[in-house]
């Protein structure tokens, strides 16, 4: 099965030696993608050298020693491929040692099977060799390279036992593990060590930063064990071997799977590319983290690629992100209890929330206590359905406010911060102080049980720290403080508000539209449009049968939102095509469906080509369409969704004429801009390359418009 499988991965028309292919990577990477499409093994040489470049440009695929790894998963291959040049004039490939000479280019097609990627991962590993990458250097034919990498990968791959159920990918060691369960390695002593790392492809970094920091550790006199998550079966590590580890090493460039584990260790970080270009400097880091109280430690969350970067954020920058944090994944509270209250008020009409005589109860609960499938109201099964519906939804809003206080404390710290969060935002909510009390609370528990995980603490006790102890203090600071000292002036605050918002009529209310909707269109979907959609999907909570308020914020936000778009389809793909390019009427198509959606980004390659004239006739229409929404009182209870919850809109026909009245309007200033306000031809010409660009991408956007 090995030289099978070799064989079909690299033959001697792949290869080419000495040969000056360009002066960049992208000039290599299209000469060697061509050469594995003349094969056949590649549909289209072209796609495949993109996608090949578009993963050269997130992160260099150069590793020291003078080798490069492209490498790519594309639809156009058809079966896993390497190609491999020695370059006679070396190209940069980001390598901190300087430019390669030798360049494998690995191939492989979307579904790629588990023993081709066994293959390739150990081809990535034998690449770390000086005396491989030197016969490779001296080889003086294309098929003496063929022989060597079968020689490399076939025996590596028969002992790893690939063909025979066995996995390939287990845990990378420089010793076996030793059994027992000890609480961690004796200061002095060699220390232990253990890690993960990862790639986005998970094909050759993966691999190859696991052994260079098992190299790099053996050189410092330490034990190091890896798990490669990778795109081979991966074995986690031993959780013995865990416990009595001293420190961790992330190199991973995606989400380390089940970081739990690693909860309570000493901590180094960083991207996998630096574990195979300075896996010395990780493993001398690691080693001083074990020994040093104040050294940052696994929290226990769910790990992010991006979790590096966050120290260099400012305040701002990160009181946006905690802020923005909690209110994604209140989201989805929101709109499953607000569709199905709005379900329950089709089906049962609005009585259904109203009280029932004297019993104290509403329609709702009264209907669900006193009767049964079994035995239907007088009302039949639709109200009955009606009442169910009703009594979820209002469960599933009750958890608005814990769920963002406690999603806020968890953007800062990590899972230990979730149940201090949820805690304190249900004291929130007891204390009658809303939203506002939900934000606060989410941060003081947030920064509690941040604080509370810096204190240095005994190794034994550090495995309780994020599952026991971090959320109990955590919970009693953070809730202590909003039951007996800032729940009730909070509580007061909202009420104050309520009141003014419940005030609000007539021009007040006009006003509060125009703003909501000059906001909703200044940056479609950016910062300013996310302050505004926070603003009403946290009030909606506050939302009753006699406070409509809330209801009307939320539909003022929402159809606002939806006039760019619409007045982008309108102006490209109806009244103007001729002031618009190709690409720019394709993307009108997609933006009457994305616009009927409530997704704004839909505006965003428009804007993109052309902002002076775009956002400002977006800002027009979106402040006529909310001015018309709040005076004519139409309210939304659902969140999300655009034109497809009309059943939960009240109101229904003002809230689609208040959308027509804003797409014309910006349709027409927009077209009138155009004619009359014109750009020079090159800055018409960079637009459409602009146009172009943003509309190959809009596609893939995540449908997120607020």
């Amino acid at each position: 099965m090995s030289a099978d499988t070799t064989q079909r991965l690299i033959s001697a028309e792949l290869v080419g030696l000495d040969e000056d292919l360009g002066a960049t990577s992208s000039d290599v990477i299209r000469v060697l993608a061509d050469r594995v499409a003349a094969t056949g093994r590649a549909a289209d040489g072209a796609t495949l050298a993109e996608d090949a470049i578009k993963r050269e440009a997130s992160v260099g695929t150069g590793v020291p020693g003078g080798i490069a790894i492209p490498h790519a998963r594309s639809a156009s291959v058809s079966s896993p491929t390497l190609a491999f040049s020695r370059l006679a004039r070396k190209v940069p490939f980001g390598a901190p040692d300087g430019d390669a000479d030798v360049v494998f280019m690995i191939a492989v097609p979307e579904g790629a099977d588990k023993d081709h990627l066994t293959v390739l991962s150990t081809l990535a590993r034998a690449l770390i060799r000086e005396d491989f990458t030197a016969a490779l250097r001296a080889a003086s034919t294309p098929q003496e390279v063929v022989d060597l990498v079968q020689r490399e990968v076939g025996g590596e791959v028969a002992a790893a036992g690939v063909g025979n159920g066995s996995s390939a990918s287990r845990p990378t060691t420089t010793q076996p593990a030793a059994a027992g369960g000890a609480t961690g390695g004796a200061t002095g002593a060699r220390k232990v060590i253990v890690g993960v790392t990862a790639c986005p492809t998970g094909i050759a970094h993966t691999y190859m930063a696991a052994d260079a920091l098992v190299a790099a550790a053996e050189r410092a006199g330490a034990e190091m064990h890896v798990e490669t998550q990778g795109s081979s079966q991966v074995e986690p590590l031993d959780p013995a071997l865990i416990a009595r580890a001293d420190a961790v090493v992330f190199a991973v460039d995606v989400d380390v799977r089940d970081r739990s584990r690693f909860a309570g260790k000493p901590l180094v970080s960083g991207p996998v590319k630096r574990g195979v270009d300075e896996p010395d400097a990780m493993i001398a880091e690691a080693i001083r983290a074990a020994d040093d109280p104040n050294a940052a430690r696994v929290q226990g969350g769910a790990a992010t690629a991006t979790e590096s970067n966050k120290a260099d954020e400012h305040f701002g920058q990160a009181l946006k992100r905690w802020l923005l944090t909690g209110v994604s994944y209140m989201i989805p509270f929101v709109a499953g209890g607000g569709l199905l209250i709005a379900l329950g008020f089709l089906l049962s009409g609005y009585a259904i929330a109203l009280p029932h005589g004297d019993s104290g109860q509403n329609n709702a609960v009264y209907t669900l206590t006193n009767y049964t499938l079994l035995n239907l109201p007088p009302e039949g099964l639709g109200y009955y359905l009606g009442a169910a519906a009703f009594q979820i939804g209002g469960v599933s809003l009750g958890f608005l406010v814990a769920a963002l206080a406690g999603y806020i404390a968890y953007a800062i710290a990590d899972r230990p911060g979730i149940a201090p969060g949820f805690v304190a935002g249900s004291i929130a909510v007891f204390m009658n102080a809303g939203f506002l009390g939900g934000l606060v609370g989410g941060l003081i528990a947030g920064a509690a049980a941040y604080w509370i995980g810096r204190i240095p603490t005994w190794r034994w006790l550090r495995g309780l720290m994020p599952v026991v102890i971090i959320p109990l203090f955590a919970s009693i600071i953070a809730s202590g403080l909003m039951l007996l000292v800032l729940g009730g002036p909070i509580a007061w605050l909202m009420t104050q508000l309520t009141g003014f918002l419940n005030s609000l009529s007539g021009a007040s209310a006009i006003l509060l539209g125009i703003i909501l909707g000059l906001m909703m269109a200044f940056d479609l979907g950016g910062p300013v449009n996310k302050v505004a959609y926070a603003f009403a999907v946290a009030g909606l909570g506050a939302g009753t049968a006699t406070n409509v308020v809330p209801f009307e914020i939320m539909a003022a936000v929402m159809a606002a939102g939806m006039v760019p778009p619409l007045a982008l389809a309108l102006a490209s793909t109806v009244l103007y095509r001729k002031g618009f390019t190709k690409p720019e009427r394709e993307n009108g198509k997609a933006a009457w469906l994305l616009g009927a959606s409530f997704i704004s980004e839909g505006a965003i390659p428009f804007a993109a080509a052309d902002p002076l004239r775009v956002i400002p006739a977006s800002m027009i229409g979106a402040a006529v369409t909310g001015a018309i929404s709040m005076a004519a009182g139409v309210t939304s209870r659902a969140p999300h969704g655009g034109i497809f919850v009309f059943f939960a809109i009240g109101d229904v026909l003002m809230f689609i004429v208040a959308i027509l009245a804003g797409t014309v309007v910006s349709a027409l200033v927009l077209v009138g801009l155009k004619k009359w306000v014109r750009k020079s031809p090159s800055a018409d010409s960079v637009a459409a390359e602009q146009a172009a660009v943003a509309g190959e991408t809009v596609g893939q956007r995540a449908p997120a418009a607020v």
